[in-house]
């Protein structure tokens, strides 16, 4: 480690301009096709605010698919909202010029097609402030324009086998599941098109099943009266008709509409809702005022989008060998991809809903990513309102250092408006305090039913899920709880709200914990006092744990960093009842390899059941040994000679061995297995990872790919910040990020030797290590 004293010669900036332009490298981060696309699979992505697009060209059409956060059918599958198809006469892309770009800078992608003497520009943008897509032609000569809006839900249709776990149903028997039609129609000189979802849902079934309806009026249930959809329209547009198709394997209906004249200019704009409402004439009206409120904004919408994507992008980035753009070098895409990655999770900033590990905004017909998937572009695996918290974790998790924490609020939101409702469970079920959420759980906060085990022995505990995966895993909420409590350490914002969340969390595992150990003894803790956390989980991986060490590691942390936090956030008495827990927390767990001391998964468990290294889980996500921490080298024991480990070393999917590796220095295998995770993938669109073990485009493996380069560069330890911890010494960088304390840094590396480093606010200076 070098002395602090270098950093006298490196600048230290003591602020930096809101006005301040985009660093320079991101435009080289613009990905360009000089082609048309050959199908829905090799479409790009586009987006803002809660909607995302599929946006391709194919045959001479401009071609997107309609998603936005929250759309959930009555069997809590994310809908999509339809697919636009635009076609122009005479036809710009059936010439011999053809552009497709995308413009990180603002957001947009931008096609421009040349036929002879005609040259026609289309750009798509998504305002971030309101839900409204635009697209805006503009042509060296008159052309008309015909915007179709095309719909598979024209019908009701049955869903069946595989084809379910798209849904909340999943395993139903044959014709069980059906996924109603959509209302389709012309409005004046309009496409409207909606959603309405009936009474009864996948919530009531899953409510009966689990033994709940005895406190079901008390319960949140998103799906009740949920209205989505919206309305497509153009200047100078008028209804065309009707018409059947079929796309890939797929039939659908079209509704046009078309230019009543041909024209240089022609604007195109879809607006959309979605709402809570009695009726769809409640629901028009919410649809009416987002119209409205666009119209009244038309002339700033774009500047305002373009400003909070120059915002988004000022605040942080990682660009790697930037002053040696080869797209071809792994390395190098590894930084590139990083900003693209980044982009899609910014498509959803403001969802009413958290960007879904299994594809996000961004899936597309299924056949492209399994050609025995011959479903709709409605599917995706894992479900469309259930999430897994072990996935959802990654998408979340870098997002503190990348200084997005208005965009971890989704997914906050999520766990609380679900808080009630576990807790009931554990009242149903238990007769005790805490909220109980699994590592499964719908978009009302139960497990979904059908891993919760409908066929179950008699008399088994009716709040167990029967399930060989998920049965004791109910520890992984807590990753949450962390970040939660990580936003105040990092940005100073209040989190006030979210305390009632954490300590309910924390209170079921201090109560159930000690009504299991009064079920089978008269004590209710081990001769040392601490909680018996039997039966346990370590993960999905060992089962039937005794004092699982993910555990013990999440329950310290948290309530650890809960009571760091300043004094107004917990009364005296509160805050002893904290430090009694944090007592009764066992330690954690080791064992031995070839002689070499390591952390052990738990203290005794029955079986190995998935593939998750969860004896470093006390590195990452826990962060209990790591840079300048006590005993790093038995993690680092752990990593070399446990055979669990070695067995289970990957960079697919959710495999999170590079953010172990990153985290204890280990310089080589974190860049390669980063690399390995954000380098090209095999699909035309580079950040479209996948499926791995979910689907296409793998959030939770980009987000991994995000922590583990983060960590490369930027680790904290109190208030002690490292910088270059596993940073490979040939790589150059420029990389901003965010530290605790609302501290950001900005560095640059060339040649072996940082050449640049500011940081905001000056004083943080002095806590900077330099170990590169």
């Amino acid at each position: 480690m070098k002395a602090n004293a270098l950093f006298l010669s490196i600048l230290l900036v003591c602020s930096f301009s809101i006005a301040k332009a985009q660093a320079p490298e991101l435009k080289s981060c613009d990905i360009v096709w000089k082609s048309q696309s050959k199908n829905s699979g090799e479409s790009m992505p586009c987006g803002g605010g809660d909607i995302g697009l599929n946006v391709w060209v194919e045959n001479g059409a401009l071609y997107f698919y309609l998603s936005k956060s929250g759309t959930f059918d009555e069997n809590n599958t994310f809908l999509k909202l339809g697919r636009v198809r635009v076609r122009l006469s005479p036809n710009p892309f059936n010439g011999t010029n053809f552009s497709q770009q995308l413009s990180l800078a603002d957001g947009s992608v931008v096609i421009n097609g040349t036929n002879g003497k005609l040259h026609t520009q289309v750009k798509l943008w998504v305002d971030v402030y309101r839900p409204v897509i635009h697209v805006g032609i503009n042509s060296t000569g008159p052309v008309k324009a015909e915007a179709d809006y095309e719909s598979w839900r024209y019908r009701d249709r049955e869903a069946d086998g595989l084809e379910n776990n798209q849904d909340s149903r999943k395993w139903a028997k044959k014709g069980e599941v059906k996924t109603y039609k959509d209302n389709i129609d012309f409005r004046d000189n309009s496409v409207l098109f909606y959603h309405q979802n009936k009474d009864s849902s996948i919530f009531d079934a899953t409510v009966k099943d689990e033994g709940m309806e005895s406190v079901k009026s008390q319960m949140f249930n998103p799906l009740y009266h949920l209205i989505f959809g919206g309305t497509l329209k153009g200047d100078d547009m008028q209804p065309g008709g009707t018409y059947q198709g079929k796309y890939l394997n797929t039939d659908f209906e079209g509704w046009k509409i078309q230019s009543r004249h041909a024209t240089k200019k022609q604007d195109i704009e879809v607006f959309l809702s979605s709402d809570y409402v009695d009726s769809p004439r409640l629901w028009l009206k919410k649809l009416d005022s987002v119209e409205n409120d666009a119209v009244l904004h038309r002339k700033t919408a774009l500047t305002a989008t373009q400003k909070w994507w120059q915002q988004f992008w000022d605040r942080s980035f990682i660009f790697i060998n930037p002053d040696n753009i080869d797209p071809k070098n792994p390395d190098w895409q590894t930084g590139r991809n990083y900003q693209l990655f980044r982009y899609m999770l910014g498509c959803n900033a403001y969802g009413s809903y958290p960007t879904k590990f299994n594809g996000g905004l961004f899936t597309y017909d299924p056949v492209f990513v399994n050609q025995s998937y011959d479903f709709t572009p409605d599917f995706r695996n894992w479900g469309g309102g259930l999430m897994t918290a072990q996935n959802q974790r990654l998408v979340y998790w870098p997002m503190l250092k990348s200084g997005d924490v208005d965009m971890m609020k989704p997914q906050f939101d999520f766990y609380l408006r679900s808080l009630h409702n576990a807790e009931l469970r554990s009242k149903v079920y238990w007769g005790h305090d805490g909220a109980c959420f699994t590592e499964q759980i719908e978009n009302f906060g139960l497990p979904n039913r059908s891993e919760y085990g409908l066929k179950r022995p008699a008399g088994y505990d009716p709040g167990m899920e029967y399930n060989a995966w998920l049965e004791y895993e109910w520890d992984t909420v807590l990753e949450f709880c962390q970040m939660m409590l990580e936003t105040q350490r990092y940005t100073g914002n209040d989190i006030k709200k979210d305390i009632p969340f954490i300590e309910s969390c924390l209170t079921f595992f201090n109560e159930h914990y000690q009504y299991l150990a009064k079920k089978r003894s008269i004590k209710a803790f081990d001769e040392n006092g601490h909680l018996i956390l039997y039966p346990g989980s370590a993960g999905e991986t060992f089962k039937m744990a005794y004092n699982s060490t993910s555990t013990i590691a999440a329950l310290q942390t948290v309530l650890t960093t809960l009571l760091q936090l300043p004094p107004q956030y917990l009364t005296e008495k509160e805050r002893t009842e904290w430090e009694t827990m944090l007592k009764r927390i066992p330690p954690i767990n080791f064992r031995k390899f070839n002689g070499h001391k390591t952390i052990a998964p738990a203290q005794a468990w029955s079986r190995v059941n998935n593939v998750e290294t969860m004896q470093l889980y006390p590195v990452f996500p826990w962060g209990i040994y790591g840079i300048g921490k006590p005993d790093l080298d038995v993690a680092i024991n752990t990593w070399k000679y446990d055979t669990v480990a070695l067995k289970f070393r990957s960079g697919i999917g959710w495999k999170q061995d590079n953010i172990f590796a990153a985290r204890m220095g280990l310089t080589k295998e974190a860049a390669d297995l980063t690399v390995f995770k954000l380098k090209d993938s095999e699909r035309r669109f580079p950040a479209f990872w996948g499926p791995g073990f979910d689907w296409t485009p793998d959030h939770n493996w980009g987000g991994s790919g995000m922590i583990g380069l983060q960590d490369m560069l930027l680790q904290v330890d109190g208030q002690k910040i490292y910088l270059f911890p596993a940073w490979p010494k040939d790589w150059n960088v420029h990389f901003k990020l965010h530290a605790p304390g609302n501290t950001t840094i900005e560095a640059t590396v060339k040649n072996h030797k940082v050449e640049s480093l500011k940081v905001f606010p000056k004083e943080r200076g002095k806590d900077i290590i330099n170990m590169f």
